[in-house]
């Protein structure tokens, strides 16, 4: 067995039983602990155990490794770390619980994400404690218009139960239900009228996630039909079909596009990485000596290739390695070497930065706000 996959194993059934401790725990050694939520309660500790280690097998990888771990230090660095960390926190709310990158791209595919993220948060909110038995309901003694909320098994607060609060929390999984059906409509529309989009799509990365929030939800509202309207005509048939699909759901969580939600909060640890890259020392290129990256990116990168088995350093060159090279001069040093290779010859021009050495290459078109990174495409910032 390799050492990352008893590792993730281990963070795995770490993490597990702390769950199945916390919910012995949180429901007073399971007295207030659903019997009939059993199937939901092993199907969340599979996914636990599936997602954490996934989770730690993607964090093994030596590119995903070392933009955590210098996504951490950028934090905790000072002086940077509190300004950085409003920063941070600041582009948590905004890209991660508001989706601005997303708006940025299209509006729509931005209102999309929107509803179905805070349709599943408000789900998950409400589902998962009852679950577990970390809160529940009891009327109060002596007053039975208001109802008790137990969290952990501590008493939290009182409502009416004829209150408007009242209403919109006891159907708080309706909201959420109407927002995810709003966003996966929207996704559909997109798949199907989008050429580029399905060019590329998937049936199990991109419809599956889409038809089982469809599915749970749309169960969900007729769970709620039944015993609102109906009398409870239907409601055990009903109530399987949901069970079952919440339950594939969870078991879908660790092996689907569902794992990207927990993959997305990283990236602002590498953003931030970046960010305080290029306020440090800048590499300069050894071929025209224009500073073209942060040191610490490039000595990073040389670094995780060699991890990967890659090694591209020059022999006999000043130049030392080809990531000591700025992008523009390693398309001209390319161009050159096709060039004397039509003409028969062998070699190529000295990449070090003394007199002799060309200039950086300068593009007509500077390819500002053309690129995928924005005003970096133009600044050359990436290696």
């Amino acid at each position: 067995m390799k050492r990352e996959v008893f590792r993730s194993g281990a963070w795995g059934l770490g993490v597990t039983s702390v769950l199945a401790l916390l919910i012995v725990v949180g429901s007073r050694n399971l007295a207030h602990f659903d019997a009939a939520l059993v199937a939901y309660t092993f199907s969340l500790l599979f996914a636990t155990f599936g997602l954490t280690y996934r989770y730690s097998m993607w964090l093994s990888r030596p590119p995903t490794a070392m933009f955590w771990r210098r996504g951490w230090q950028a934090l905790l660095r000072r002086p940077w770390g509190q300004g950085h960390a409003r920063a941070w926190l600041s582009g948590m709310a905004l890209d991660l619980l508001a989706n601005r990158f997303l708006f940025r791209r299209d509006r729509l595919r931005g209102w999309t994400h929107l509803l179905i993220m805070w349709g599943c948060i408000l789900a998950v909110a409400i589902t998962f404690p009852l679950v577990f038995g970390w809160l529940h309901f009891r009327p109060v003694a002596g007053d039975l218009s208001l109802y008790q909320v137990v969290v952990f098994g501590f008493p939290a607060f009182r409502f009416p139960h004829d209150s408007a609060f009242a209403f919109f929390l006891f159907h708080g999984l309706v909201w959420a239900s109407l927002l995810v059906i709003a966003g996966v409509m929207l996704a559909v529309r997109r798949r199907l009228r989008d050429g580029g989009a399905g060019a590329v799509q998937r049936f199990a990365e991109d419809f599956m996630p889409l038809i089982l929030l469809f599915a749970v939800s749309v169960t969900g509202l007729m769970l709620t039909a039944s015993y609102t309207w109906m009398k409870g005509y239907g409601f055990t048939f009903v109530s399987i079909l949901h069970a079952v699909t919440v339950i594939a759901t969870f078991i879908w969580l660790p092996f689907g596009k569902f794992f990207h939600v927990f993959q997305r909060p990283a990236q602002f640890g590498a953003g931030l990485y970046r960010s305080v890259s290029i306020s440090g020392d800048q590499a300069s290129c050894r071929r025209c000596g224009h500073a073209f990256s942060s040191r610490a990116h490039v000595l990073d990168l040389i670094e995780v290739e060699r991890q990967l088995g890659y090694r591209y350093d020059i022999e006999g060159s000043e130049a030392e390695h080809y990531q000591w090279i700025c992008p523009p001069c390693r398309r001209a040093t390319f161009a050159a070497a096709q060039s004397r290779a039509w003409r028969g010859h062998r070699g190529g021009e000295p990449l070090t930065a003394d007199r002799r050495s060309p200039p950086m290459p300068v593009y007509v078109n500077s390819g500002l706000g053309q690129g995928p990174l924005g005003e970096e495409d133009a600044k050359n910032r990436h290696a």
